[in-house]
Parts: C-alpha cells; sequence; structure tokens
C-alpha cells in the first residue's frame, strides 16, 4: 500500500538525488565525505543515492582521493554526457535547432531560413527531421534523450501545452503540445522565447544565479522575462511581461495588438530600421548589421537614428526599473549581438538624474548569450526535472 509515510520518503530521497547531481555539476568531483559535509547530509545517505544515480549512469567514479590514514575515498564525477536535450527557437524568420549535454554544451546545431507564409506544421515537420538527423550523426540513443524544449514568440501556457496568442506567426489557441508530440518519441515542453531567453542568462549566462533580472527580447517586437527571487515569473494568466505593449505615447501610432503608443512600436529593432529610413529618406529594405555597420563608420544619420531611438527604448527601461527594481536589465535579442555599441548612450539615458534610482542600484547590461540565449533556455526546459525539485515558474 502506497502510504503518505512512503510518499514522503520517496520524495527526500528524490530531493536529496537531486542535491547530489546540483552540487556534482557544479564542483564536477568530490569525494563521499566531502559532499555529506557539503550537503549536510549523512554518509550512508550519501553512499545510497550516489549508487542509484550511478545505476543511472549520471555520476561515476573518477579515481582516489588522497587520506592520511585508513581506506581512501573514492571519489565521485559528474558525466556531462550521460543524458542530452534540443532546444528548439522558432522566430518569424528562422528556426534554431540545438542538440546539448547536461553542461549545456552545444554539440550540434542548425539554423533554417522560413517564410512567414509557412504555416506551423510544416515548420515542426522540419524541426522533427533535424533532430532525427542529429540524433544520427551523433549516433545517441532516444534513451538518453530527456526531451526538446520549444522557445515560441508569443503567450505561451506551458501548464497545458498551448500556444495561446503569436500574432507575428498568425497563430492563435493553437494545442501546440498535444498536436505535435506524436512527431517526437520524447517529451516536449514549450515557453516563451523571452523567458526561455532569461533562463539562459540566469543560469549560463552574466546573470548567473542572480535572484532578480529582466531580459528584454528586442526583435519585431519587445518581450520580456522577467525571473523574481530566482523563479520565472509569468502572473496568473500567463502574460507578464508584455511591457512591448505598454503604451508610451497616448494615441500614438496604432499596434496590431489593437492599443494606441505601444512601446514595441518606437523600441524594437524595426523601428530603429524605420527611424533610419526616414533619416535617409529611403525606404528600401535595410537588414540590421548593415544599420550597425553604417552606425561604426560613424555615418551621420546613422548616430541621428539611434539617439532618438535611444530615448524611446529608455523610457519603457525605466518604467521597467520603477516596477521592478531588478537587479540586473539584460538587452538582448536580435539587438544583443549590437548592444555594446548603444550601451553608453542608453546607460546614460536610463539613469538620467532622478529621484528614484542610479546606476549603482540597477544594471544595465547586454546579453552574454547574444542570440544563443532564447535556444540555450530552450534546452535547459527538459532539464528542470532531473536537476530541480521545484519549478522555476511562478
Amino acid at each position: 500500500m502506497f502510504t503518505q509515510n512512503t510518499f514522503d520518503q520517496e520524495m527526500i530521497k528524490d530531493i536529496n538525488q537531486k542535491k547530489i547531481l546540483q552540487l556534482l555539476h557544479l564542483k564536477r568531483e568530490m569525494t563521499k565525505q566531502d559532499m555529506a559535509q557539503t550537503l549536510g547530509l549523512s554518509i550512508p545517505t550519501i553512499s545510497n543515492n550516489s549508487t542509484i544515480l550511478m545505476k543511472a549512469g549520471l555520476i561515476g567514479e573518477g579515481g582516489i582521493a588522497d587520506s592520511t590514514g585508513g581506506r581512501k575515498p573514492v571519489i565521485m564525477k559528474f558525466l556531462p554526457n550521460s543524458r542530452f536535450a534540443f532546444g528548439v527557437d522558432i522566430s518569424t524568420t528562422e528556426v534554431h535547432v540545438i542538440l546539448t549535454n547536461l553542461d549545456s554544451q552545444i554539440l550540434c546545431e542548425k539554423k533554417m531560413v522560413i517564410s512567414k507564409f509557412e504555416i506551423i506544421e510544416e515548420i515542426i515537420k522540419k524541426v522533427s527531421h533535424t533532430i532525427q538527423m542529429m540524433i544520427k550523426e551523433k549516433q545517441i540513443k532516444e534513451e538518453k534523450i530527456l526531451g526538446i524544449g520549444f522557445s515560441l514568440p508569443g503567450t505561451v501556457n506551458e501548464e497545458n501545452g498551448n500556444l495561446e496568442m503569436a500574432p507575428n506567426l498568425g497563430i492563435y489557441h493553437l494545442s501546440f503540445k498535444k498536436q505535435f508530440q506524436s512527431l517526437f518519441p520524447f517529451p516536449i515542453y514549450i515557453e516563451n522565447e523571452a523567458n526561455t531567453a532569461a533562463l539562459g542568462e540566469l543560469h549560463l549566462g552574466v546573470a548567473k544565479q542572480m535572484d532578480n533580472l529582466v531580459y528584454l527580447s528586442i526583435k519585431e517586437g519587445i518581450g520580456c522575462g522577467i525571473v523574481t527571487q530566482g523563479h520565472l515569473y509569468k502572473g496568473k494568466n500567463k502574460r507578464a511581461g508584455e511591457f512591448g505593449h505598454m503604451s508610451i505615447i497616448p494615441n500614438g501610432k496604432k499596434c496590431n495588438c489593437g492599443r494606441k503608443g505601444c512601446w514595441e512600436l518606437y523600441a524594437s529593432a524595426s523601428a530603429l530600421l524605420s527611424l533610419y529610413q526616414e533619416e535617409r529618406k529611403d525606404y528600401d529594405k535595410i537588414l540590421l548589421n548593415k544599420f550597425f555597420n553604417q552606425l561604426y563608420k560613424k555615418e551621420h544619420k546613422a548616430q541621428v537614428a539611434v539617439e532618438h531611438y535611444i530615448k524611446f527604448l529608455a523610457i519603457g527601461i525605466q518604467n521597467i526599473i520603477l516596477a521592478l527594481d531588478p537587479h540586473y536589465i539584460i538587452v538582448g535579442g536580435d539587438l544583443g549581438p549590437y548592444g555594446d555599441s548603444i550601451l553608453p548612450l542608453l546607460t546614460e539615458e536610463v539613469f538620467v538624474k532622478n529621484s528614484f534610482y542610479e546606476k549603482e542600484d540597477n544594471t544595465l547590461i547586454i546579453s552574454a548569450l547574444k542570440k544563443n540565449a532564447s535556444v540555450l533556455g530552450a534546452s535547459l526546459l527538459p532539464l528542470y526535472k532531473l536537476f530541480f525539485y521545484n519549478s522555476s515558474i511562478l
């Protein structure tokens, strides 16, 4: 009979195994005695749970430690290539697929250009084919794959697996997990792209292990991933972080969300390019990298466009600081690779003298993971059940 006491014991065992795995992941190798001392657990508890983890192939023996007397202690080591995960980032123009190990090292990757007219069913079939090719290329057994994390540009309900709304993809109320799980022989997880980027920065980037941060995904629109007290914050209706639709200009430009004057209409990467086109009186399509090449050359019109753009970008960031007071505000998305060129001017504009905050209170930085933040964060989603007992989502 399965009693409450049995359940509690199993839960404690699971927690202890995760503690051991987390510690070895961080330290790489330790003796059981050192693990017991660090975690505050008994040596028999460490030994029993280490045996279970060894049988699962997650940790192994790594030699013998020096000893001043008695039996020499065995060193236990973390095995990063014992399990694998896939991360998939879907944007309006591109699909990025990566295969990672437990260290989040990218072992294989592929980027595919997609058309805005391409339906989601065709995109996912391409992803499925790409993943099968990667498995074959790396000769990985399917039972070693923890799952696939999808980073999606829209409102996501990770509990029921639905993509509720992705206007830029023309998608509304899609049962993503239910519809596509049959294409994959392992679990799939979904999350909003700004949220996955925030998770990536929290665990792998410049904000490693910081309690509070906001990640700004600046692309065609603006998405924000919020981490508070070390957890991803989504809010009651899974819509927290939609600062891109915060109105900064009363009766301003009409947004496709139905509101007017939304921040992303003035501070997205698309808005920056529009400002530059207006300065040049040239409305031919220009790419972001071409624009920043002109900025690096100190072209006057590019500089004027950036100065104008920075004022709009700063307004939203100031509002976020006042609303959330995070340790870090991380600028990423399509703007991430070029962020260092605008950071000094942006910092000056954001931290203009005021009564509420100074540069020392909140740190404005550029994403260290650049354009990989979302896809790396997506690859972390299947790892959470392995490493963490409590969910990272509030």
